[in-house]
């Protein structure tokens, strides 16, 4: 199984693209500006689009994507999301205002995408791809995703900020590699609480919940472009490791548009 990160920024700016992850060439986890970077073959072959949320940073390349391969499919795209994220994306994206409604055209029984509800603690199968939906805390309908061709789990969080249920299931898991955010420092801790995502104080103590003896790559994600300096160096402080070198406590690295990983 191979997994492309397209974009891993909480923000734009030059070389920061928002949340997207390529998962072979059929599944895509969030549809955030990083989506651009695929050709128009590529963004062809997915078949599937898995969301976390609604937000606008993590689907705003979804109507674009889905506008540009429309007539080079024989068949929809399947949106899987929480009842909640379907409703906002039918209410306030594909509404016929902000975009046409692609779930009713070129014909209600021929549409160029169809949703798919998935609910916290399913499993999807696509292929060889068995992919489990997470609990995620966020301040609208979120989840995080594990996903695995049988080598071990790619799991990432999605937004979210303290999140017990997700640490109890995890730790039953085979983790190959996470991916977790942490969207701003430590001075912007109380921003970050009001907002639902990590600071690096708050991702120490959720990184305690790993269950003692396990041990697999942390890779850092959805960090603000203004404050990913400073947010990595907190985050190197309070783990006593550095991002480019050896590792005491955590093996934490920070991930970066572009990467490839084979699991």
């Amino acid at each position: 199984m191979k997994v492309r990160v397209l974009g891993c920024s909480g923000a734009i700016s030059k070389e920061c693209r928002t949340t997207s992850f390529l998962i072979d060439a059929d599944v895509l986890i969030d549809a955030g500006t990083g989506v651009g970077d695929l050709t128009l073959d590529e963004m062809s072959r997915v078949d599937h689009v898995l969301l976390t949320h609604s937000h606008l940073d993590h689907v705003a390349a979804l109507p674009l994507m889905l506008d540009a391969i429309a007539s080079r499919r024989t068949t929809p795209v399947k949106i899987h999301a929480l009842a909640g994220t379907i409703a906002a994306l039918k209410t306030h994206i594909f509404n016929d205002v902000i975009w046409p409604d692609f779930s009713r055209i070129p014909t209600p029984q021929a549409p160029f995408i169809t949703f798919h509800e998935i609910v916290v603690g399913q499993a999807l199968q696509f292929h060889d791809k068995i992919i489990e939906v997470l609990p995620a805390v966020h301040t609208v309908p979120a989840v995080g995703y594990a996903v695995t061709a049988g080598n071990g789990c790619w799991v990432f969080t999605g937004d979210t900020e303290r999140n017990p249920a997700f640490w109890a299931r995890i730790n039953q898991l085979n983790v190959a590699m996470l991916v977790i955010e942490t969207a701003f420092s430590n001075r912007e801790k109380d921003l970050a609480k009001r907002s639902l995502h990590l600071s690096p104080h708050v991702l120490a103590n959720e990184l305690d919940c790993i269950a003692r003896g396990k041990k697999y790559p942390v890779y850092i994600t959805h960090t603000k472009p203004a404050e990913t300096e400073l947010i990595m160096a907190e985050i190197q402080r309070f783990d006593e490791t550095s991002i480019n070198g050896p590792n005491v406590t955590h093996d934490i690295r920070w991930l970066r548009a572009g990467q490839e990983f084979e699991l």
